[in-house]
């Protein structure tokens, strides 16, 4: 019996190691994107885009992913992700004003006309998406 319990040892010695290198590499080849993103919205780790995002400070970060979805959406949707991330980070805070202008002009050259561009404004940092839409005209 002494004989059976040291081989089953060995054996999990063998192989205990090499299951938790395997289920570690496997758990962190995908990464959710950020906290409010959904399930699609993920990177895999061999796209070569996280080395790209780990040069980028949060604020730019965050400038980014929500001028892809302005694009890929509305500017109301990025708005409200803007507020979300601003309420979950607030170090983030001092920077949404000029994301939210940044959104402005990027709806202006989406949706060409400001009256249309400011209809998906929001109350997130005070106007600053409204100066952005002005600023673009």
């Amino acid at each position: 019996m002494n004989s059976a319990a040291r081989r089953i040892g060995r054996t999990l010695a063998l192989v205990l190691p090499v299951v938790l290198v395997l289920s570690g590499t496997l758990a962190v080849t995908r990464v959710p994107w950020a906290t409010t993103a959904t399930d699609s919205q993920v990177l895999t780790a061999s796209t070569g885009s996280a080395a790209k995002a780990a040069h980028l400070t949060p604020e730019e970060a965050l400038r980014q992913r929500l001028l892809v979805e302005l694009q890929e959406k509305d500017p109301g949707t990025a708005l409200t992700h803007l507020q979300e991330a601003t309420t979950k980070r607030p170090s983030l805070a001092k920077h949404c004003a000029s994301i939210a202008r940044d959104l402005g002009r990027a709806a202006v050259a989406k949706y060409g006309a400001a009256h249309r561009a400011q209809a998906f404004s929001r109350p997130v940092c005070d106007t600053s998406f409204a100066t952005g839409v002005a600023a673009a005209q």
